[in-house]
């Protein structure tokens, strides 16, 4: 067995749903000047951040000198089957992927026993680096070249079986690993389903993402007062929206997270709003310790809720 297959063999028994092998080679460069032009058309919205590090964004030697390799892994966060169907026009307060453990750690100690299982395979030192969506990485396009699935129309990942519920992480190193030479060739034709599905217009006609827009950056990313009408199309929605992904064919058709070690919060889905306005910095904390929730903050969390509030019972 080969030590590709013999790293993709470990990665699933970790509990990965997807793991592929791509070159640390710079991403197209098409890539990195359509993603330029859309900082500069001002889609980012207040996220500063995405303005740095450009040029490691599509580098991955970049982040680590000398990479030849990225090991990327896929790990689908479908519901349980016991939280489907929605009821028609209901949405989850709370984002699905929220209801689950804080991704970012769960893959990082996972792929770090990846990593152990490398070193004890190879035999020798290598240099490596664990990304779990925290630093400047395009691992979209990287999980696209690795064969992981497509970009589709609701500007996710997409793959033809798992949909578009899929946390990524990658593995840079300096092994050279042979990459993974099968793209998936699957795509969204016609379909505009998200587009239609978008409560804001985030996803435009014209294949643009104006995240500025988009209910996940307003109520997550953005900080500070929340445009009238904009705050009016948030609904009921505390933390994030999945109206784009619950849209997809694909997702319909998507199978149950499989991995148990996972933990599923299923309260997180409707937490109340009242109570939510009353919690203070040391109970937020608390609550939400090992979850990306707190990535709102206390602030934003209560001006959610009391636009969600507002929302429902029709005060501006």
């Amino acid at each position: 067995m080969s030590l590709s297959q013999e790293i993709k063999r470990k990665a699933i028994e970790l509990g990965s749903d997807l793991v592929g092998v791509t070159d640390a080679a710079p991403i197209d460069t098409n890539q990195a000047e359509i993603f330029a032009q859309w900082l500069r058309s001002g889609f980012a919205g207040r996220m500063q951040y995405m303005h740095r590090n450009l040029q490691k964004r599509f580098a991955p030697a970049r982040l680590l000198p000398n990479a030849r390799s990225v090991i990327v892994v896929g790990l689908n966060y479908t519901l349980p089957r016991q939280k489907l169907p929605r009821a028609a026009g209901a949405a989850d307060r709370v984002a699905r992927y929220a209801q689950y453990e804080d991704y970012h750690p769960f893959m990082k100690e996972r792929l770090g026993k990846l990593v152990d299982f490398i070193a004890l395979r190879v035999g020798g030192d290598f240099k490596f680096k664990v990304c779990v969506d925290s630093v400047p990485l395009a691992e979209r396009a990287l999980a696209v070249r690795g064969g992981l699935g497509f970009i589709g129309k609701n500007h996710m990942l997409i793959n033809p079986e798992l949909g578009c519920e899929i946390f990524l992480g990658e593995i840079i190193t300096d092994l050279e690993i042979p990459p993974d030479l099968s793209p998936v060739r699957a795509g969204c034709a016609d379909c505009t389903r998200c587009l239609d599905a978008c409560p804001t217009g985030a996803l435009r006609p014209d294949g643009q993402f104006d995240a500025s827009r988009c209910i996940n950056y307003l109520t997550i990313e953005h900080k500070g007062p929340i445009s009238p009408d904009l705050a009016r199309k948030i609904g009921e929605r505390l933390f994030g929206c999945d109206e784009c992904i619950l849209a997809c064919p694909y997702q319909n058709a998507a199978p149950a997270c499989r991995n148990k070690q996972f933990k599923f919060y299923p309260d997180r889905a409707e937490l109340d709003l009242h109570e939510v306005l009353t919690l203070t910095a040391e109970s937020f904390e608390a609550q939400f310790a090992d979850s990306v929730i707190k990535r709102a903050g206390l602030d934003g969390l209560k001006r959610n809720a009391a636009i969600c509030l507002a929302n429902m019972t029709g005060q501006p």
